[in-house]
């Protein structure tokens, strides 16, 4: 297997499952891709446990540069940014107009998801020259996608653009529509590097890094971390773990406890009323997902003891939370507004223009100086801030919100 389609897997942008920013596919990397044991990072493991089988130190180096490099592209747009973008020539596919895009959709069964796909219908009403978008709900189900992919082949599209269901599976239906049809893989990768252009956010190695870097700058030395997971074997979950456990092994941090959530409310709060029980104080808390981070503080509460530093997502009840309750927080992000990307790419491709070959998309992080700027008032609680909707016709009623 070349490095491309490695890194497609293993940095692979899958929304969390469940109740996360994102919903992720569960495929296990093929021994090609696995990565080697925890000693490939140097560090010795201080009660995180053995590395995921998912780490790849080369994937892990590229998001850590990733995150301190300057995307070229306009701020204000920064589903149109691009980091390190490497361009192909798509002269072969120019055509003229009205285009008919077609999207094979893995789902739309977590919130962030559905705030994507608004986003995205919204980003296709903004173009003329779309005289059809066609666009099938796999429903979470991997023999729909591929049997939905079989018959978009058929419908006449110009461009296909596919959110995979999982990884490995849907591999040999993206390789089976490419020579066929050009097409856009985005949120979650393939094992191949067959599509024009894999649209995804830095990674989950960088979401990880980030909420372990915070703790460790705000957590006394000997503090007690508890880091919150959903669920093993998800790859972006898993990247986003082992790049936590590569900087907890290198400080002077002591993890408590590892433990997994389900993404299940009421499961968080319990876990976390137990440790605090247990050993009497919770110095921070680290979680892979932020849509349970609302009921991880409110255990705090219950127990009537201050919250600790706690990361979450740009999930609007979390930022409310954070601000009300003045929290010591951090918020990396799985921007929603990359649902924008590939509509912008179908055209590019339509029309001639080069692409990046993977297009990394900037992954803000919500701080306590910039809080105000992504708590959206009047937007429900399960609402994105990253949804780059702002500006879209609709806004913000087509997102449950309010002006």
């Amino acid at each position: 297997m070349s490095s491309y389609p490695r890194r497609l897997l293993t940095a692979a942008v899958l929304a969390v499952l469940t109740m996360s920013a994102a919903a992720c596919a569960s495929d296990k990397p093929s021994p090609s891709a696995t990565a080697a044991p925890a000693a490939s990072t140097g560090t010795a493991d201080k009660g995180t446990g053995a590395q995921s089988k998912f780490f790849v130190q080369a994937d892990y180096d590229a998001q850590m540069a990733m995150r301190q490099a300057q995307p070229t592209g306009s701020p204000d747009q920064p589903w149109e940014q691009s980091i390190d973008p490497q361009p192909v020539s798509t002269a072969k596919y120019k055509k003229a107009g009205p285009y008919h895009l077609c999207f094979s959709n893995a789902a739309v069964n977590n919130p962030w998801r559905q705030v994507g796909w608004k986003t995205m219908q919204a980003e296709v009403g903004l173009h003329k020259e779309i005289g059809r978008f066609t666009a099938l709900d796999a429903e979470g189900k991997d023999d729909k996608q591929i049997s939905d992919i079989a018959e978009l082949q058929g419908k006449g599209c110009d461009v296909l653009i596919v959110s995979p269901n999982t990884t490995a599976t849907l591999t040999p239906a993206v390789s089976g529509a490419c020579p066929k049809v050009p097409v856009i893989v985005f949120d979650r990768g393939v094992q191949t590097d067959c599509p024009v252009t894999f649209i995804k956010p830095i990674g989950g190695y960088a979401f990880g890094a980030t909420a372990a870097e915070f703790l460790i700058d705000k957590v006394p030395s000997g503090g007690k971390i508890l880091a919150l997971r959903i669920l093993p074997g998800v790859d972006v979950l898993e990247t986003r773990w082992s790049a936590a456990k590569v900087a907890f092994d290198k400080s002077d941090l002591d993890v408590v406890g590892v433990e997994f959530t389900d993404g299940d409310a009421a499961k968080t709060k319990s876990i976390v009323s137990d440790y605090i029980q247990r050993h009497g104080k919770i110095d921070g808390v680290w979680m892979d997902a932020g849509a349970t981070a609302v009921a991880a503080v409110e255990a705090f509460e219950d127990a009537g003891v201050p919250v600790p530093p706690i990361n979450g997502e740009d999930q609007q009840d979390f930022l409310k939370k954070w601000s009300d309750a003045k929290l010591t927080a951090i918020a990396p992000t799985y921007p929603t507004y990359q649902w924008r990307t590939p509509v912008i790419a179908a055209l590019k491709i339509l029309k001639g223009e080069e692409v990046p070959k993977v297009w990394n998309l900037p992954q803000p992080t919500i701080t306590q100086e910039n809080l105000p700027t992504y708590l959206k008032p009047g937007m429900p609680p399960l609402h994105y801030a990253l949804c780059g909707c702002e500006n879209l016709p609709g806004y913000p009623e087509k997102w449950g919100g309010t002006a």
